[in-house]
């Protein structure tokens, strides 16, 4: 299991990369985008904040997101977003990729 910490400061600007199940190149497809950048916006307009930058490749995301004062909820955020991708993306005839199972 990875050790992984996380920092929780309030208003704080944070840098992540999130990248896609086996590196399935999901985000070359336009519809892939479109429902990412939709489910983005309405994300944001619940749970605001500064997007400083995004970069989005084929199989995953860069991104550099500023908080708002009092604010340490990133991953709520991200737990939304994936979440409705999810479901939009099943919905509009997208597959989902085969999970890794890790054994010790």
């Amino acid at each position: 299991m990875s050790l992984y910490r996380r920092y929780f400061v309030p208003g704080g600007t944070f840098f992540f990369t999130v990248v896609t199940e086996r590196r399935a190149p999901l985000f070359g497809d336009d519809r892939a985008r479109r429902v990412l950048g939709s489910l983005m916006l309405r994300c944001f307009s619940k749970y605001p904040l500064d997007i400083i930058a995004l970069v989005l490749l084929p199989d995953h995301l860069h991104t550099i997101w500023a908080l708002p004062a009092g604010d340490s909820g990133y991953s709520l955020r991200w737990s939304w977003i994936k979440g409705q991708f999810t479901r939009e993306w099943l919905r509009l005839g997208g597959r989902e990729q085969p999970r890794w199972i890790a054994y010790s």
